[in-house]
């Protein structure tokens, strides 16, 4: 089960676009995972270093790069989102009415529709998905 939720997790933050950001929870809930921030977490943490996955642009629901356990880690991170565009205001935070991703409707359509248990389409609601 661990797996399977992790891949649902790792296929929405591979769609955050450049210059964009999401918090944890909200990537919870494109994946179809409502209340599952923490794992977003853990399912980041566990990527190899080096990997493609553009792991930097998840950031918490205040707009700040959480804690990391790994050096140098948030800084790092906060580089590859300014790069890309993502600017810093008061306190560090990413204002998140600026640069927070929100996907559009045929984003959200190929995000929320996946295998339902008995092999049909299962529909998440997209409305809840922003929230």
């Amino acid at each position: 089960m661990r797996g399977a939720v992790f891949a649902r997790i790792l296929a929405v933050v591979r769609r955050i676009p450049r210059g964009r950001v999401a918090t944890y929870g909200q990537v919870a809930r494109l994946a179809g995972l409502p209340r599952y921030a923490r794992q977003v977490g853990y399912a980041l943490h566990g990527q190899p270093p080096g990997t493609p996955l553009p792991w930097h642009r998840v950031i918490n629901a205040r707009g700040a790069i959480s804690l990391r356990a790994i050096d140098g880690a948030d800084e790092t991170q906060r580089l590859r989102l300014e790069a890309e565009g993502v600017a810093f205001g008061a306190g560090g935070r990413v204002p998140l009415e600026r640069f927070q991703w929100r996907p559009t409707a045929a984003q959200l359509e190929r995000l929320t529709t996946r295998p339902g248990r008995a092999g049909r389409a299962a529909r998440l609601d997209p409305r809840r998905a922003l929230g």
